[in-house]
């Protein structure tokens, strides 16, 4: 079951990077964007070290406080949530 979770986080991770990288790409060039909401819940799905790590590399929303503050702490949370149930799961 751990490696399925495993997989789980690797693919919503890379996903969450992409799209946003995609929308930092987007909004340079004045084009449609994915919505605020949408990024934030990839992030809440599992994405959030994706996220943080696309905000670095692509210089993105690092700006926003919901952004700067918010993933962060769903990232303390989804810590949280991974230790309480972990030695469930195991």
């Amino acid at each position: 079951m751990v490696r399925y979770i495993l997989y789980y986080l690797a693919i919503v991770n890379v996903a969450t990077f992409i799209a946003y990288g995609i929308d930092k790409w987007k909004a340079c060039r004045g084009r449609w964007r994915i919505s605020e909401k949408m990024l934030l819940l990839l992030a809440a799905v599992g994405g959030s070290i994706g996220a943080l790590c696309a905000m670095q590399v692509c210089h993105h929303k690092t700006q926003h406080k919901k952004f700067r503050f918010g993933v962060p702490v769903i990232l303390l949370l989804q810590i949280v949530a991974a230790v309480y149930f972990g030695g469930k799961i195991l």
